[in-house]
């Protein structure tokens, strides 16, 4: 369970912070961000524990599949392909490395 609720509750940090630096205010889309996560961020990490070890492959599809979805999901409430794309995009990408920097960093 720690292995899902921990990357979760940092992702939901990390990308609430992008979307404030971004300058998002509406606490609407600030919310859905903490629900759209729970429903991509739980399924991505089950599926990445059970590969038996680290594909960069499935990683790939997996955050790509994850980037459309939040995309979709923020253009339901922002209404600007464009913006739903960066919001998406910089969040992923953004909580993607920090974990990827703190595996390195404190677990190798």
């Amino acid at each position: 369970m720690e292995e899902i609720l921990i990357p979760l509750i940092a992702t939901i940090i990390i990308e609430l912070g992008v979307l404030r630096f971004l300058g998002e205010k509406s606490r609407r889309v600030l919310w859905s961000s903490v629900v759209v996560n729970i429903l991509t961020n739980v399924p991505l990490n089950v599926c990445a524990h059970c590969l038996p070890s680290i594909d960069w492959v499935y990683i790939l599809i997996g955050e790509t599949v994850v980037v459309v979805v939040e995309t979709l999901w923020y253009y339901y409430f922002v209404r600007s392909l464009k913006q739903s794309f960066v919001y998406s995009f910089l969040c992923n990408a953004i909580s993607f490395l920090t974990g990827l920097l703190f595996i390195l960093v404190f677990l190798s």
